[in-house]
């Protein structure tokens, strides 16, 4: 059905600290609404909130938050979030008849049906709302449709596909995990669309499937990336939360149009500032002018007049009068003079990398190195990183690119071959599930962990350098967002010398500031690093000097450019 999800004044907060106010927006068929922002700027909480599921926002604010309706009442919204759960023994099917919201539609019919089979009242009409429900959200012939899917998006292995099917979640790689969430994304009927990253470890094909999903929607979307292209190629509209300034606005005409205005308005923003704090600065320096004058004027009066020349001192005292009356000017004038706030300096990150001592010429070799898992088998592998190689790892999701690494870097145990790792060779990591920082500590313990030699004053200080302030660091490192996680696992390397860097999905999570800081600091980088991404403004934006394939369980050298 045609639906629009309409919010008005909506305000999030955490206790006494204001996140965003005052958000206004209309969410209509066929419009796609991209919603961008700092970490922490509320794009996931705002997400949520128009999915009627974050009430604590509401309430922490202790006043009226705003209102979001639905025309009609009846419209279904479907709210996927940045991290999938993937629940013990939940199956692949299971696992899309969840996100489809058609598990749950089906159990409201189940018991509509008990309901209508004993007589309750109004059991007809509730019955009738459920299975349309059921109907509209594709329940009818999801099965079916998930194995064609399932097919498409290649997300079949030695199973075969209903095998494939009924296998736990939990036991996908993460590239098969990926697919599988764009399954169930492809599969979803939704009226309205609330995206959380939805680009977040998907690969080049996998990527375009989904742009292609999401410019042919004819249902109403609000997505959050910082996949540039992404947004590129799919919003008509960006609605900014601007955690400097406290401001929300939104722009019109798409990302590349939301780039060239938003620097204008900075531009205007910062020219108007600086004109009132001229004309501001110009007035109070004519009214100290103005002082001085009519001071030195009294003293000089009583100094050089004596007391019966009466009319000398008049005319000095006139004089002194008429300055006096400037002076009230130039104050109304200055008190009249329009207020313009200056524009807040927007936290930026200033990420370096730490290097350490050179390795050796050889930092990593793989000899016959073959990995076999899950009916998986990644090999043989005959592979050489030398000192300064620049290495880029690209290929499908499920081709064994965090496997390749795993095996390098002596994680992941070979059927045969041999790994090794070359002479001084210090390795730092953000690995794809950020797992540092995925325990219970507080974020502080679990950061000092792996930095045993630095004081906790420092461990802070750093910390604070990548976002991370008081209210993170005595949090379990767990309960952070994936950004805040990625940022962590970013201070690391800053914290202690690496010379063979490994980054798999470095950009997941993180803002569009931070991913261009990243691409800096990597061009900085003296030593040796192995990048694992899928996103092409990175791979275009950082200089590279080789580039390996990884496909059907083959590693292959591919040209660079």
């Amino acid at each position: 059905m045609n639906a629009v999800l309409t919010a008005k004044g909506l305000s999030a907060g955490h206790a006494d600290r204001v996140i965003f106010s005052g958000v206004d927006l209309v969410v209509s068929p066929g419009k796609v609404l991209g919603l961008v922002g700092a970490n922490g700027a509320g794009k996931s909480t705002l997400l949520r909130m128009l999915a009627g599921l974050d009430h604590a926002a509401l309430i922490n604010m202790g006043r009226e938050a705003g209102s979001v309706s639905l025309n009609p009442g009846t419209a279904t919204v479907g709210y996927l979030p940045q991290e999938p759960e993937r629940r013990p023994g939940e199956s692949v099917l299971a696992f899309i008849g969840r996100r489809t919201g058609v598990a749950g539609a089906a159990a409201e019919l189940d018991a509509a049906t008990a309901a209508l089979e004993a007589g309750e009242a109004g059991a007809g009409d509730a019955y009738a709302e459920a299975f349309d429900r059921w109907m509209n959200l594709g329940g009818a012939d999801l099965e079916e449709r998930t194995a064609k899917a399932a097919a498409a998006l290649g997300l079949t292995g030695h199973l075969g596909t209903r095998g494939q099917l009924e296998t736990p979640m939990t036991l996908l790689s993460g590239g098969q995990a990926a697919r599988a969430n764009l399954a169930s994304l492809l599969l979803s009927r939704y009226d309205i669309f609330l995206l959380d990253e939805p680009t977040n470890d998907l690969d080049i094909e996998g990527l375009a499937i989904l742009e292609d999903f999401i410019v042919k929607l004819r249902a109403g979307t609000v997505l959050v990336s910082h996949d540039r292209a992404f947004l590129e190629r799919t919003v008509d509209q960006v609605l900014e939360l601007d955690l400097a300034q406290q401001s929300v606005r939104l722009y019109s005409g798409g990302y590349l149009a939301y780039l060239e205005e938003r620097a204008i308005a900075q531009q205007h923003a910062r020219d108007a500032y600086e004109k009132y704090a001229d004309q501001k600065d110009a007035l109070a320096d004519r009214m100290r002018m103005q002082s001085s004058w009519a001071d030195k004027g009294v003293r000089q009066a009583r100094a050089k007049a004596p007391d019966k020349d009466k009319h000398r001192l008049s005319a000095q005292v006139n004089r002194t009068e008429k300055l006096a009356g400037k002076i009230k000017i130039t104050e109304r004038m200055l008190e009249r003079l329009e207020v313009v706030d200056e524009p807040r300096k927007e936290w930026e990150l200033r990420m370096t990398i730490a290097a350490a001592p050179r390795s050796g010429t050889v930092a990593a070799t793989l000899r016959d190195a073959v990995v076999s898992f899950g009916g998986f088998t990644l090999g043989p592998v005959n592979l050489q990183v030398n000192w300064a190689d620049r290495i880029a790892i690209t290929g499908p999701n499920g081709a064994g690119k965090s496997t390749l690494i795993g095996a390098l870097l002596g994680r992941v145990p070979l059927a045969s071959g041999s790994a090794s790792l070359g002479p001084g060779v210090l390795v730092g990591e953000v690995d794809q599930a950020r797992s540092l920082f995925g325990g219970s500590a507080p974020l502080l313990e679990a950061f000092a962990a792996q930095v045993p030699g630095q004081v906790p004053e420092e461990s802070r200080t750093l910390l604070a350098k990548f976002g991370l302030k008081a209210g993170h660091v005595l949090r379990p490192a767990s309960s952070l967002s994936p950004g805040e996680r990625t940022r962590a696992a970013l201070a690391l390397l800053q914290a202690r010398g690496v010379n063979l860097l490994v980054l798999d999905e470095p950009t997941n999570h993180l803002d569009l500031p931070a991913i261009e800081q990243l691409e800096s600091a990597l061009d900085g980088y003296p030593g040796t690093f192995l990048l694992v991404t899928h996103d092409r403004r990175m791979l275009e934006s950082v200089s590279l000097t080789r580039r390996l394939l990884a496909s059907d369980g083959r590693v292959a050298e591919a040209d660079v450019a």
